[in-house]
């Protein structure tokens, strides 16, 4: 039997499929790391094939840094990830700062806003790159699941060159996980075209993904600088009773991922859908 609560690192092949069950597990979960950015950009995709390519980018660059950081463990430096709460609460800032950034450009069609702030939206698609470089950055977050994989699973490698193997299957489990929801939310924005205007709904799906990065990347960015100043206050949770990593607790992240996810984007969401039914044909939303 397998413990995903507790693992146990007694042969390659159990530790692989660990890995890859803990990366599904770490992908179906309320995650603060996963679910508020592939959300923002399948949603931003309006489409299908869209947020499927979303959700991969941004997965894949996500496996990429945890083979990284698994790699990094077997040499030895475990210890710059783990223990170090303020490491989680500064990759919570720059992820923000990025979300809003990003928020801003698709938006406004600027690469950085003290550039010509512009008097109207200008839409832009989001570019490939960036769930890329959201996924690398997010990979650093920590918590139960990096635990395991750097201290357990990547310390049980044989040699140095299978280091970063386990880091790699805990990724690609998540991205099993995170490019199916990435395709699921630009499958069901891109069915309301039966609806509304193509048009209309891509700028929709462009205005929600704005508006969650930029409301979310100021959410994320607060939670870094309120767990900094007062760590023993962000560090506390309610005891679930359920031995689900990501589940266990009700703290700070599960109260990112909710409120960026459902109190920012899904909210953004059904108004802009409701104004946009209620509108005439050629009217499009307002930011």
């Amino acid at each position: 039997m397998i413990n995903l609560w507790d693992p146990q690192a007694t042969s390659l092949g159990l530790v692989l499929l660990t890995a890859f069950l803990l990366g599904v597990i770490h992908g179906v979960t309320p995650d603060e790391h996963t679910w508020p950015i592939t959300f923002s950009y399948a949603i931003g995709g309006y489409s299908t094939r869209r947020g499927l390519r979303a959700g991969l980018i941004f997965s894949l660059a996500f496996t990429f840094q945890r083979a990284l950081a698994s790699e990094l463990a077997y040499l030895g430096f475990a210890r710059i990830f783990v223990g170090n709460p303020a490491l989680g609460y500064a990759v919570y800032i720059v992820v923000g700062g990025v979300m809003a950034w990003a928020g801003w450009s698709i938006a406004h069609g600027k690469a950085l806003p003290f550039y010509h702030p512009p008097v109207r939206e200008r839409w832009n698609d989001p570019r490939p790159w960036m769930p890329a470089v959201h996924g690398f950055i997010a990979g650093w977050g920590f918590g139960a699941f990096a635990i395991i994989i750097y201290t357990v699973l990547a310390p049980a490698m044989p040699t140095a060159a299978w280091g970063w193997v386990p880091g790699a299957f805990f990724g690609l489990g998540t991205t099993v996980v995170q490019a199916g929801a990435g395709a699921g939310f630009g499958y069901w924005l891109a069915r309301r075209k039966k609806i509304v205007d193509p048009e209309l709904i891509r700028r929709i799906g462009l205005r929600t993904a704005s508006r969650t990065l930029e409301l979310g990347g100021l959410a994320f960015v607060g939670a870094g600088i309120f767990g900094l100043f007062f760590p023993s206050l962000a560090a506390r949770g309610i005891d679930t009773g359920l031995r689900i990593h990501n589940l266990h607790t009700i703290g700070l992240p599960f109260i990112l991922v909710v409120g960026v996810v459902l109190g920012i984007g899904l909210t953004s969401l059904r108004r802009a859908l409701r104004e946009a039914l209620a509108a005439p044909p050629t009217s499009l939303p307002k930011l």
